[in-house]
C-alpha cells in the first residue's frame, strides 16, 4: 500500500463528515479528485473502505480498521512535528555548556535555575573547564560557547562580559595585610606563595605580570585546586590570589582574609564567549541572552 497521510487524512474527513462531497470540502478539494483518491485508496488495499449509499458513506470492517490507524498515525505526525519544533525553538534537547571554576560555582547556578525551569524538557550538560580549554574548544568547534575569564587570549572569538570577578590577594588570618582594604601585587611578591601547579593559565597570568616587574615567583608550594590554596593559605603555609567568586566560596570554611588588588590586569570580568552568533542554536542564543549576553551582527 502506498497512501500518503493526505490520503489518510482525506479519509478520515470523509469518514467524519459522513459523505465524500463534505469531506472533500473539509479537505479543500474538488468532489471529482476526492472520489479518485478514495478509489485509489481502495484499489491499493484491495478491498472496499465505504460503502456508499444515497446520502452518504459508512465504513466497512476494513475502513473501521484503516480509521483507527489513520488517526493514531496523523495523532503521530502532529506529536512528532510538536517534537521538531520544540527542538528547532531551544526548548527541548541537551546544551552543552563550558565554564571555568568561578562562573560554575558562584555566577551560574542561581541564574541558570529559573531559566532551566522554564524549559522543563531542555537538557544542559556543564562542563568545567580552565578559561583557555574552553577558549580553545570553542575555537575548534567542540563547544558551542563557554564562560571564560576575559584575561584569556580570545581571539577571534566574541568576548561579552557578564560578571565581576576580580582576582583577590588571600591571607593567613593573622597576617600584617589581614586589615588592608587593598594594596598592590608588587607589596606582595616577597611574602611566601600557595600558588596553583605548572601549566595553570591563571597561574601563568599571574608570573608575567610578576616577570614584567622584573621579579620570577618561587611558590613555596603549588597546589592543584583553587579549594587546595584556600585551604593552605588558612592554615598560615603563605599568601595565594584567586579569582573573588572562589574566595566567597572557601573564606568561612578555611578562615583566611580576602583584599582587593588594586592592579588593572587583576579587575577580570567573567565573559561569554562564541565564535558566530548566528551559528549559535536557538536554545544557547536564549540561554546567553538570560546570563546578560546580546545578539550581534556577524
Amino acid at each position: 500500500m502506498r497512501m500518503d497521510l493526505a490520503d489518510l487524512r482525506l479519509f478520515l474527513l470523509v469518514v467524519d463528515a459522513g459523505t465524500i462531497t463534505a469531506g472533500a470540502s473539509r479537505a479543500h478539494l474538488a468532489l471529482a479528485s476526492a472520489s479518485e483518491r478514495l478509489r485509489t485508496m481502495e484499489r491499493e488495499a484491495g478491498i472496499a473502505l465505504l460503502v456508499r449509499h444515497p446520502r452518504g458513506v459508512t465504513t466497512t470492517e476494513a475502513g473501521e480498521a484503516l480509521a483507527h490507524h489513520a488517526r493514531l498515525m496523523l495523532r503521530q505526525q502532529s506529536l512528532l512535528r510538536e517534537e521538531l519544533q520544540e527542538f528547532a525553538s531551544g526548548a527541548r534537547g541537551t546544551l552543552h555548556l563550558y565554564a571555568n571554576t568561578g562562573a560554575l560555582t558562584t555566577f551560574l547556578p542561581g541564574r541558570l535555575a529559573p531559566w532551566m525551569a522554564a524549559r522543563p524538557r531542555l537538557q544542559v550538560d556543564l562542563k568545567e573547564r580552565t578559561s583557555v580549554e574552553i577558549v580553545r574548544a570553542v575555537r575548534g568547534g567542540q563547544a558551542e560557547a563557554g564562560i571564560t575569564s576575559n584575561a584569556v587570549d580570545s581571539t577571534p572569538l566574541h568576548l561579552q562580559p557578564v560578571a565581576d570577578d576580580p582576582l583577590m590577594l588571600i591571607v593567613p588570618p593573622a597576617h600584617r595585610f589581614a586589615h588592608r582594604p587593598s594594596l598592590s601585587f608588587v607589596d606582595v611578591l616577597g611574602e611566601d606563595l600557595v600558588a596553583l601547579a605548572d601549566g595553570n593559565a591563571l597561574q601563568e597570568h599571574i608570573e608575567d605580570h610578576a616577570r614584567a616587574l622584573g621579579r620570577v615567583l618561587s611558590p613555596r608550594i603549588r597546589m592543584k585546586t583553587f579549594e587546595g590554596v584556600c585551604e593552605m593559605v588558612g592554615h598560615g603555609i603563605g599568601v595565594g590570589i584567586a579569582p573573588r567568586s572562589i574566595c566567597r566560596q572557601h573564606r568561612r570554611r578555611y578562615g583566611f582574609h580576602a583584599i582587593a588588588l588594586d592592579d588593572a590586569w587583576a579587575r577580570r570580568q567573567l565573559s561569554l564567549c562564541f565564535v558566530r552568533w548566528n551559528g549559535l542554536s536557538r536554545s544557547m542564543q536564549s540561554l546567553l541572552l538570560h546570563l546578560g549576553g546580546h545578539a550581534v551582527d556577524d
